[in-house]
């Protein structure tokens, strides 16, 4: 594909984000060149549910499959609970709380209370292979009639169980099932949701591209992620210099690199050509992952001397297109699972520690100026040359909102199963410090990590990812439903 056909793909895609709404703010104002790839279509997950509760007409006339049939007996949650009441008001929350997720809800409408049907409605689920299960137990004496359907079944289980719908401890069986969200509370919404998003970024992971960029490769080269199911390609670095060194700077290309460098309350030491080369690059990446239809891209980018994307990959992570530095493939499987199950962009960063203050300390060169997601506000920020080579490639320094919760995450795969490792860590961000008195790279987040002692023990490697928000609870939901290991303060 030549680069003046993509770049009229890229041109209508823009238009269509742009009437939208959906052109991040920052750069929207810049017709033409600031625009993400066009998302590949991805099929919704499908989640089949039902509710489990007897009609009380069935109890009265004493014909429900319990033990206390003959005393016409309701047992927890008793005869005032309305489960019919309650079922509408959880179909109203799921209805609102999947508005924005990739999710077909398959929920029956009628309640199931007779053996026969129980065993109708999981072998059916086990035929039609859905997603996930999400089940709503509204009576005590099924706990045990559930049970060994959902032990044997081959994919998540979200188990919503209301307190009151219970007698006394919780099934030990539902608590520690692996594989199975076991949500035993009152009207938890938040939870539900969480198991929910899960479901989401699962589904869009296994549908999604990563594309590896590699000074490494003499020729292209397939691979795969096995918990993601993720196909992943890899090309030389000379593809990308290729498609560089063929971009002319045009008028878009110019307004694109004004508009950044006038909303910077600071510039430092950065030339105009330093502008333009930046934003050569960043049509560079749009191009080659519209080449290979690549939903993220990692670049092994420290020695691309000019061509270094550093304000590409901030522009477009904080556009929830996932850009990992340094052809890490932990670190961009990383901002692809924080993108599809927080809606926000990572940073990429290197960690650093204050054991003086027990404080954490993030920095690099490629942090999203739209933290909270691509529709919220940006950031402050300068621009300042990457830290450790020349030449000096503009780099942003974004200004984190201190006092916000924030996570600290990072996905480690394996070839192994069962080895994969999640690191979850919720935290404070307590500020940006200056440069100097701290040294890393352009951004730097400094931060206090709940309930640690020792801040140096939950060194994750390099290259974890830094989020805004308090997703710690949702990264160890989806590890319990997808079978992971996670170390976690949550």
């Amino acid at each position: 594909m030549g680069t003046n056909l993509d770049r009229r793909a890229f041109l209508k895609s823009a238009a269509a984000l742009a009437a939208a709404g959906a052109m991040p703010g920052a750069y929207g104002a810049v017709a033409g060149r600031e625009l993400i790839p066009s998302p590949r279509k991805k099929a919704p997950g499908v989640v089949r549910g039902a509710f489990f509760y007897p009609p009380l007409s069935v109890v009265e006339a004493g014909e429900l499959e319990d033990s206390w049939a003959k005393h016409q007996w309701c047992t927890w949650p008793g005869n005032q609970f309305r489960p019919e009441e309650q079922q509408a008001k959880f179909m109203e929350q799921l209805r609102a709380m999947t508005a924005g997720l990739d999710l077909t809800l398959e929920i029956d409408e009628a309640p199931i209370y007779t053996d026969a049907g129980i065993q109708a409605f999981f072998e059916g689920a086990k035929q039609s292979k859905p997603d996930a299960l999400l089940l709503f137990h509204f009576w005590n004496s099924f706990s045990g009639k559930l049970w060994p359907y959902i032990e044997a079944f081959d994919a998540p289980v979200i188990l919503y169980h209301p307190v009151g719908a219970n007698h006394q401890l919780p099934p030990e069986k539902f608590r520690t099932a692996p594989g199975v969200q076991y949500i035993h509370s009152v009207e938890n919404w938040a939870a539900l949701e969480r198991g929910l998003r899960s479901v989401h970024a699962q589904v869009r992971m296994g549908q999604s591209r990563l594309l590896r960029v590699s000074g490494r490769l003499k020729e292209e080269a397939d691979d795969h992620e096995s918990f993601f199911d993720m196909p992943i390609h890899g090309v030389p670095a000379g593809h990308f210099n290729d498609l560089f060194d063929a971009i002319a700077i045009d008028k878009d290309m110019e307004r694109f690199a004004r508009s950044v460098r006038r909303k910077a309350r600071h510039v430092m030491d950065l030339s105009d050509q330093a502008f333009l080369d930046a934003v050569r690059s960043h049509v560079a990446v749009l191009e080659i992952m519209e080449r290979h239809e690549a939903d993220a891209i990692t670049i092994e980018c420290l020695f691309l001397k000019h061509r270094k994307p550093c304000l590409s990959f901030s522009v477009n992570n904080g556009a929830l297109v996932p850009c990992g530095c340094e052809n890490d493939l932990n670190a961009t499987l990383t901002l692809m699972l924080g993108a599809n199950l927080f809606g926000c962009g990572g940073f990429q960063h290197n960690p650093e520690y204050d054991i003086q203050q027990n404080l954490y300390f993030g920095s690099h060169c490629t942090c999203a100026t739209r933290l909270h997601g691509p529709d919220e506000k940006a950031q402050p920020y300068l621009l300042r040359p990457f830290f450790h080579q020349l030449p000096k490639t503009v780099a942003f320094d974004v200004q984190w909102p201190a006092g916000e919760p924030v996570t600290l995450c990072k996905y480690h795969t394996s070839k192994e199963p069962g080895e994969q490792l999640l690191d979850a860590y919720a935290g404070e961000l307590v500020s940006s410090p200056g440069c100097p008195p701290t040294g890393g790279c352009a951004t730097r987040a400094l931060v206090r990590l709940r309930d640690v002692d020792d801040v140096c023990t939950v060194y994750p490697g390099p290259h974890p990812s830094l989020f805004c928000g308090d997703h710690a609870q949702q990264v160890k939901t989806f590890a319990d439903l997808y079978r992971l290991k996670i170390r976690t303060n949550a």
